[in-house]
């Protein structure tokens, strides 16, 4: 699914929702009652193309199941999508069952538009993954705003040989960041600075793995830049600095870390199955000597991305458009879609079936195997609120402190601010 639509996943606009609270308030986001009858809107996100054939069987699955519903379905290309959703909650047009990410579900929650499920659909609460159910909780709010879909994680790609050669034991990469900053300067040093461990700057996922507060409880400033981001940063600072952090890193796209980490001057890149068919084909010295991991934490949770379903809490066939969600992320049909493409089911007792823990020896199901095990511990690390704008703030600290231009809380402490300022405005 294009690297699992990580561009439709990361698509984190600023929604402009001022105007679609007006005559939002007095909408009732706590209840679905109703018979399971009429036509409802279902919206995508850039799937027919691919997935045209299942989701038309989903459909017909449904309304064979509840005779008198219909259900119309929209796809929309993931460029613009985000705006898209804006103008339809601004212009009163948004579909009944929308297909979001955390980010996206928080100003229609703001806005009284999106069901909080907790309330209205307590039922179904038990089937999902603790923590992807609570992915669609809003700091500040109480409640969940959509039903868990599907998630993904990136395996983490390691090339073996560069270990061995370093001094470091191939079969024990780092898991700590404690063990991923000690192998790297090891790795630098003993390679006199040509090979890298890594080729991207620390992200926010970097700094919620790392263990760091990223937002007060109540969800009305962000925290990144407390002591520990701090450290964080203070020590890729001095990765920077020993050649283990790549010098391009600062510009670096994935496009690009991905080449360098086949040309073997990087010794550690994430990556999916689509990855190990290029490095089989393209990269065959890189191939024999690939190792896949986790990415390093120190929380005991890998990161999750998560996709879902929110019901317009404004539509009116609300309790047509919850039977729908729930239809759509059952264990059943989340199953085929994990069929389909990879994507990991966020129900309850998936990542267990044969399907995501027994080997046949192929590379995509090497890379499904390990993704999944991670999925059953892993969280979302992003915080709901953070916008793009935020992301970029982040990102400029980031590279100004690696580079020596601010000192490292400095540079968090403007991000930050910058970051509660953007809140603010909302």
């Amino acid at each position: 699914m294009r690297k699992f639509r990580i561009a439709a996943l990361a698509l984190v606009g600023v929604l402009a929702f001022s105007a679609c609270t007006v005559g939002t308030q007095n909408v009732d986001t706590t209840s679905a009652e109703g018979e399971i009858r009429g036509t409802i809107t279902f919206q995508t996100w850039s799937l027919r193309a691919a997935y045209r054939d299942y989701f038309e069987k989903l459909i017909d699955d449904f309304e064979k199941k509840y005779p008198g519903t219909r259900v119309k379905w929209i796809d929309q290309p993931a460029e613009g999508y985000a705006d898209k959703i804006s103008a339809d909650a601004a212009g009163g047009t948004l579909p009944d069952v929308v297909n979001v990410s955390p980010d996206l579900a928080a100003p229609l929650a703001k806005a009284h538009l999106a069901l909080d499920l907790d309330r209205a659909a307590p039922q179904y609460r038990d089937e999902y993954l603790p923590a992807a159910w609570k992915s669609s909780r809003i700091p500040g709010m109480k409640g969940t705003y959509a039903f868990p879909w599907y998630l993904n994680t990136g395996p983490l790609f390691y090339n073996k040989k560069l270990f061995a050669q370093a001094g470091l034991d191939p079969d024990d990469p780092p898991r700590t960041y404690d063990e991923l900053f000690r192998d790297a300067l090891t790795m630098a040093k003993r390679s006199k600075g040509r090979i890298a461990t890594l080729a991207s700057v620390p992200t926010i996922e970097d700094f919620g793995r790392y263990g760091v507060r990223l937002m007060n409880k109540s969800g009305t400033a962000f925290t990144f830049d407390e002591p520990k981001g701090v450290e964080l940063l203070r020590r890729y600072k001095k990765l920077y600095q020993a050649g283990a952090l790549d010098r391009q890193a600062f510009t670096s796209t994935p496009e690009q870390a991905g080449r360098k980490f086949m040309q073997q001057s990087v010794a550690m890149n994430p990556g999916s199955a689509l990855d190990l068919d290029k490095f089989k084909k393209d990269a065959p010295s890189l191939y024999k000597n690939i190792g896949i991991t986790d990415a390093p934490n120190n929380t005991g949770s890998p990161n999750m991305y998560v996709q879902g379903l929110m019901v317009n809490a404004a539509g009116d066939n609300k309790a047509t458009a919850v039977a729908f969600a729930h239809f759509v992320t059952n264990a059943e049909n989340q199953m085929a879609f994990a069929h389909e493409t990879t994507v990991f089911p966020s129900t309850k007792g998936a990542l267990d079936t044969e399907y995501f823990t027994r080997q046949d020896g192929t590379d995509k199901t090497r890379v499904r195997i390990a993704s999944a095990k991670s999925l059953d511990t892993a969280v979302n690390y992003t915080p709901v609120l953070l916008s793009e704008d935020m992301k970029t703030a982040l990102q400029n600290a980031v590279t100004r402190a690696l580079r020596g231009d601010e000192s490292p809380e400095k540079a968090l402490k403007r991000a930050a601010e910058e970051c509660n300022r953007l809140l603010r405005l909302g």
